[in-house]
């Protein structure tokens, strides 16, 4: 329709998520440093940033709530050759790589038992505020509104804290042996979440949404039933979503895995987008979208083991079956399936940019 020729990026992400026409799929992604290092050596000029702007980006954060026990905290207690061992930011010793990025290893956790959670960690929770600089917030909110980006605010959910807290173990076990003690980490984090983010919004600045994190699957299912997460983590995901529409903003969940089983949960509890749909974990467009396509807009999918194969003849198969499925609803954004990796090639991302300005248009 004539109408969307000339939108902002805040009104295609709107219209996106309303599943309204508007003229192109919306853009954003993620990468890893490695990949934007390689890029670099093959010509590239410039970082992340520089990137999303490449790709033509229409989403830009403004500032998050990450609710942490003890906020910057990264004590060095240990190295060999390869690695380096800290005491991070939730009290949990953790092993990292040196010369590449990557999930590190968790020796073990600052919260394990319910006796540490009520003395040490619960009372920092109770009375946690943010240290937000807001001159900064409010500055680059005015550049943002000024070049009409949909902007958001980000935050962490209370799986991906009992997981950085209690580690996965004693999370899951505790689900089915302890569910009061799940509830009451789940309700104070949230708790604390939604009071950083209302810090975040007395600085009188707008968001268009909120972007919240937090892995809740593997590559076959949820890591707990949908029964039990109906009991013990929904709840907490209804009040994130209903703070973002009180504050008249769609509400982005990203959580890796397979989350087939709970896609009408989300759908019950007010979820506007999932993100980021990972192939590799049996999530896929081309199915889901018959069935819940006007359920929720859907941000991603994007097989990157695909983009990682540098053949453009996969890539494109991958790349236009997918937008064929999302554009279907007149609700998708495109995203890779997670963040893009080092194997893919600067030459096979730009292919992909051409693809999507191929035909990823609705006009």
């Amino acid at each position: 329709m004539s109408t969307t020729a000339t939108l902002t990026s805040q009104q295609r992400v709107n219209r996106a998520m309303n599943h309204q026409d508007h003229d192109r799929v919306p853009r954003f992604d993620t990468y890893w440093p490695e990949t934007i290092k390689r890029w670099q050596e093959e010509g590239f000029q410039g970082d992340a940033q520089h990137a999303l702007d490449m790709l033509g980006a229409d989403m830009q954060c403004i500032a998050g709530s990450w609710p942490r026990t003890y906020p910057g905290r990264h004590e060095q207690i240990g190295e060999d050759e390869q690695t380096s061992t800290y005491i991070d930011e939730w009290g949990s010793v953790v092993r990292y790589w040196k010369a590449q990025s990557g999930t590190p290893e968790h020796i073990s956790f600052g919260c394990e038992t319910r006796e540490i959670w009520e003395k040490t960690y619960k009372p920092i929770y109770q009375s946690y505020a943010l240290h937000l600089d807001a001159d900064a917030i409010i500055k680059h909110h005015a550049q943002l509104k000024a070049q009409g980006k949909w902007i958001f605010l980000t935050g962490l959910e209370s799986i991906e804290a009992l997981r950085k807290l209690l580690g996965d173990v004693t999370s899951m076990m505790s689900m089915a042996e302890d569910p009061e003690w799940i509830i009451d980490i789940s309700r104070t984090y949230t708790d604390a979440l939604l009071g950083g983010l209302d810090q975040i919004m007395t600085l009188g600045v707008k968001p268009d949404g909120l972007w919240v994190y937090g892995d809740m699957a593997y590559n076959h299912a949820t890591m707990c039933s949908p029964a039990m997460y109906r009991e013990l983590i929904w709840p907490d995901h209804k009040r994130i979503a209903d703070w973002a529409h009180q504050h008249d903003m769609k509400f982005i969940f990203h959580t890796d895995g397979d989350v087939n089983g709970v896609l009408d949960l989300y759908h019950e509890a007010g979820f506007d987008c999932l993100q980021p749909l990972e192939a590799k974990a049996n999530m896929d467009i081309r199915k889901i979208g018959p069935t819940h396509g006007k359920v929720m807009t859907w941000m991603g999918n994007i097989d990157a083991m695909v983009l990682g194969t540098n053949d453009k003849q996969q890539i494109e198969a991958e790349v236009r079956s997918k937008l064929e499925a999302g554009m279907a609803n007149n609700g998708y954004i495109y995203h890779s399936d997670h963040s893009v990796p080092p194997g893919v090639s600067l030459e096979s991302y730009k292919f992909v940019i051409e693809l999507l300005d191929r035909f990823g248009n609705y006009q």
